[in-house]
């Protein structure tokens, strides 16, 4: 386990679910190996799926960057020692991304050529 005390660089999280996530990172670190990164962001990214719904992402590590998009009051970056943490909820609806998905991969397979168009104007 890392020793130290976690220090929110960025937050938009209500300070309940803050403080939920924090707790879920000292526990992952106390579960896994420091150097193991991706144990401890699967191990977060399961438990706040579980107490908040899908789809929660966690980066772990150290020197990263990023640029993202998610759903609103639900990002968090912080450091214990020197070991970061970048937690956010997606804001898509993956039920209906997928349903989407395969309506449109039907329709391509099948011959639509509204969506073949379509999609021959955003490759070129």
């Amino acid at each position: 386990m890392l020793e130290g005390k976690a220090v929110v660089r960025e937050t938009d999280m209500p300070e309940v679910m803050q403080n939920h996530v924090m707790e879920l990172a000292y526990q992952a670190l106390d579960a896994h190996e420091v150097s193991d990164c991706q144990s401890i962001s699967y191990f977060i990214k399961q438990k706040l799926d579980e107490a908040y719904g899908p789809a929660w992402n966690s980066v772990v590590g150290r020197d990263f960057g990023s640029c993202i998009t998610h759903q609103s009051g639900s990002f968090i970056f912080f450091h214990v020692g020197m070991m970061e943490f970048l937690i956010f909820k997606d804001g898509k609806d993956y039920g209906e991304g997928r349903e989407e998905a395969t309506g449109v991969q039907h329709k391509a397979i099948h011959g639509d050529s509204r969506i073949l168009k379509s999609a021959e104007g955003i490759f070129k």
